[in-house]
């Protein structure tokens, strides 16, 4: 079949705040083609990842995303595969392509999987589509108590595992972040696993890290994600040799395979978290969860959205049975919520897996999404290159 139209829906939400919510905006993407749609979701931001489709010529190395994806032909993931190479090559790293890319994959293979019938993770080679636990993925309060009291929150939810991240966390003194952790413990109990994200608000500074190294061992934290900028790879080591209980966790920066493989190789990381929404989709991911296995480091999925975007994250791993931690958005805007028309949630036993149905198995609900689509126009001399679509084909 041939890609015939790739259409970008920006949605947000009425007002939008300083905090790190990644779910108060979003991209979504619609890939038609062979009687068939697809859908994705970029995670970036999103009038920047929409310009990277539409934009002018550059140069030979800098041309739209659209220009390497519209008329292409999709019979087999491995036209994905060339799909993808193509749209490295032609963008390279002068345009936010990888992450506009991600949606598109991701609709690629919802695409694709509904063409043949099958969940994407079978397309990708898995036999079946393991339970995750999932972990209750959210922000720390501005008070211990706040945080106390979310922990409670997540665990009446019926979580088992759930991650605090980001708040006031290393903002302040050693001090202000141990009583976060404690509360943290406090309103989990002991027998639930407690995360913890630092938002990589430390940078490239190993001893301010390596401060709350004692204090998130009391709390009997599994890991610490995030305490570096991405590429601080030295930063990842030093500090990966002073903490042998907590483990170090990373990668939902990472818009390559190859940024993925670096914090594997020369961050020891214990646990690699990729963004099937920044990466470069689907494709990309799975690369990285069979070098993780290989290392015998554990692939975690990395999502802060919607259920369209959880269930592409569940995808590049559903067959790694021993890799069991999922991250599940426990808080999102109405938003996030409203992508879709149905979600993937935990059973009894605090477990999520990749949907058996078709391509990615989620049902966008386009009546729910219209308070939300935002009206945009992106026009050069009088030309347009972009103007919101309608949500209806």
């Amino acid at each position: 079949m041939k890609i015939e139209a790739v259409d970008f829906f920006y949605l947000a939400m009425p007002q939008i705040t300083t905090e790190a919510d990644g779910s108060q905006d979003a991209l979504l993407v619609r890939v038609v083609g062979g009687g068939e749609v697809g859908w994705g979701e970029c995670e970036a931001s999103p009038l920047v990842s929409l310009a990277a489709f539409v934009c002018p010529m550059s140069h030979g190395v800098c041309r739209p995303v659209g220009a390497s994806v519209l008329g292409e032909q999709l019979d087999s993931p491995a036209d994905i595969a060339r799909i993808s190479a193509r749209v490295a090559y032609d963008s390279m790293d002068l345009l936010q392509a990888p992450h506009t890319f991600s949606g598109i994959e991701m609709a690629l293979w919802d695409l694709l999987g509904k063409k043949m019938s099958e969940p994407v993770w079978h397309l990708l080679g898995y036999k079946r589509s393991f339970p995750k636990r999932a972990y209750a993925s959210q922000l720390f309060g501005e008070t211990p108590q706040e945080t106390l009291e979310r922990g409670r929150s997540a665990r009446a939810a019926g979580f088992l595992a759930v991650k605090f991240g980001w708040g006031p966390i290393g903002k302040l003194d050693p001090h202000s972040d141990r009583e976060q952790f404690r509360a943290a413990r406090e309103g989990l109990g002991r027998d639930a696993t407690l995360l913890v994200d630092a938002g990589q608000i430390w940078r490239e500074d190993v001893e301010a890290a390596a401060a709350r190294i004692p204090d998130l061992e009391a709390a009997e934290a599994l890991w610490l994600e995030e305490p570096f900028a991405a590429g601080a790879y030295s930063a990842y080591a030093e500090l990966a040799k002073r903490s042998a209980k907590v483990k170090l966790a990373g990668g939902e920066a990472a818009h390559n395979a190859a940024m993925a493989e670096h914090l594997m190789t020369y961050g020891n990381v214990g646990f690699i978290q990729i963004d099937c929404g920044r990466i470069g989709g689907i494709g990309p991911a799975k690369t990285v969860a069979d070098r993780a296995a290989a290392r015998g480091i554990t692939f975690v999925n990395h999502t802060f959205t919607s259920h369209l975007a959880l269930s592409a994250s569940l995808q590049p791993f559903a067959g790694l049975e021993n890799h069991r931690l999922c991250e599940f958005p426990f808080a999102p805007k109405p938003l996030a919520t409203a992508i879709t028309a149905n979600h993937l949630s935990p059973n009894d036993a605090g477990e999520i897996a990749a949907p058996e149905r078709p391509g990615l198995g989620m049902e966008i609900d386009l009546p729910g999404l219209q308070p939300y689509l935002q009206d945009v126009e992106i026009s050069v001399n009088g030309q347009s290159l972009y103007r919101t679509p309608q949500l209806a084909l």
